[in-house]
């Protein structure tokens, strides 16, 4: 069974798409044996973002990649990583390098467009090969190997050099430590999450791990946050489930001016 999380998507896709809850092991492990068990075919791929960032920033459980490998491994399935925000932006060799997890497929965007419109694929050779010219599976598109974005994309590569990353890492640890601080303050519970280049406030007194617990924010308080964050010129995502990026452009200032909005804005929510 499939989840679609959109209108208009068919049923009959949703169909050949199993559903499982992040970070669950068990769940994981059951899904492929009763889809086997069922005779309605292999499981073709297991598909993930290994940093999820579109349910807010919810980082995997320790070991959880690298049992993702080992059960996609043992039931005959592909590993695929959808890295199009987490590629370049946690690390230069994105969450597989951070976690040590080489999945046999990588999804790539956002970073890798240098803030043009930009994408691609990448994994094993024989995987690879398989795409035409060398192999029968045809893949093209209307921009593929558009020259700007190719050259925008490899001058920002350039770019991100172990410098790079420290200054990102010490950014996104600035501005959560400090948004920690000031909703605590402010006394209103909340969670926050960050690694290299990425955060999220949860507005969630407990941690957060999951969906479902990422359903359970208070998505009135975030929406009341976002507006009066935007009335004092800082613009975030406008959903509880983005993550917040940071950039090589940010410095300290962005830092302080960002938190101390945040500080007047939770004092908002707070009333």
């Amino acid at each position: 069974a499939g989840i679609p999380a959109s209108p208009g998507v068919p049923e009959a896709q949703a169909a050949a798409t199993v559903i499982v809850p992040w970070n669950d092991r068990e769940a994981v492990t059951r899904a492929l044996a009763e889809h086997a068990r069922e005779g309605a075919g292999e499981i073709a791929a297991v598909l993930v973002e290994p940093y999820p960032a579109n349910m807010g920033l919810v980082p995997p459980a320790e070991g959880f990649l690298a049992f993702l490998r080992e059960a996609a491994d043992a039931s005959g399935a592909l590993l695929v990583f959808d890295e199009v925000i987490s590629g370049f932006r946690v690390a230069r060799g994105g969450a597989q390098e951070r976690e040590d997890v080489l999945p046999d497929l990588t999804v790539l965007g956002k970073v890798i467009g240098g803030g043009l419109p930009a994408a691609a694929y990448a994994g094993r050779a024989d995987l690879m090969n398989r795409v035409a010219p060398a192999g029968d599976v045809y893949q093209a598109g209307t921009l593929s190997g558009n020259p700007l974005a190719t050259a925008a994309g490899l001058a920002t590569l350039e770019l991100l050099d172990a410098g790079a990353y420290i200054h990102l890492d010490q950014i996104a640890g600035q501005m959560a430590e400090g948004l920690r601080l000031v909703a605590e303050q402010a006394g209103v519970p909340v969670h926050v999450s960050s690694t290299t280049g990425l955060l999220t406030l949860f507005f969630h007194a407990g941690p957060v791990t999951s969906y479902a617990e990422a359903r359970e924010c208070d998505t009135e308080a975030f929406g009341a946050f976002a507006r009066a964050m935007l009335e004092r010129g800082v613009y975030l995502p406008p959903s509880q489930f983005e993550a917040w990026f940071v950039s090589l452009a940010h410095d300290e200032q962005h830092v302080e001016r960002t938190l101390a909005a945040a500080a007047e804005s939770l004092t908002e929510v707070a009333r």
